[in-house]
């Protein structure tokens, strides 16, 4: 079996979403870090393929570690232009050198490539027209701005 060879796999960009976040909520420090959520308060959805708005009423659950990563689980729904919707279930990390994660968390603009931010999403729809991503898998990957998360949202072929 050594003389299969298994490829690399090819992404296909589906669209950029912009979720509007209220602030951080904290619920303290636990065993594992601080446990805390953002709401996603709205947003828009832009791609050729995919464009639409994000739906108010998700929640971006956090786990700040001690080692400076930010563990995220995101679950929030999008809606196409004609109203159908999807669900979206994100996991994922965010790091970087910790002055960059310093000038990030107090506001200031910080370049995407100066850290860490992708996510697996998966999706889930009875949309008929969007019922082939129920099997796909994506991946972010994410900037963080003063009053938004960015994903760009590429699915893996």
């Amino acid at each position: 079996m050594s003389d299969i060879a298994v490829q690399s796999p090819s992404t296909r960009f589906l669209c950029r979403i912009t979720a509007r976040v209220d602030p951080v909520v904290s619920l303290g420090d636990t065993a594992c870090g601080e446990r805390r959520y953002v709401p996603i308060i709205g947003g828009t959805v832009s791609g050729e393929e995919f464009s639409g708005k994000v739906i108010a009423g998700g929640v971006d659950w956090q786990l700040q570690r001690s080692d400076g990563t930010l563990e995220i689980a995101a679950h929030y729904v999008i809606e196409d232009a004609e109203g159908a919707r999807v669900e979206i279930s994100s996991d994922g990390f965010r790091h970087g050198p910790p002055e960059v994660m310093r000038r990030l968390a107090a506001g200031e603009p910080v370049a995407p490539d100066e850290y860490y931010f992708r996510t697996a999403i998966r999706f889930q729809t009875g949309a008929a027209r969007w019922r082939h991503l129920n099997s796909l898998i994506a991946v972010g990957m994410g900037a963080r701005t003063t009053g938004a998360a960015i994903i760009d949202v590429h699915v893996v072929l």
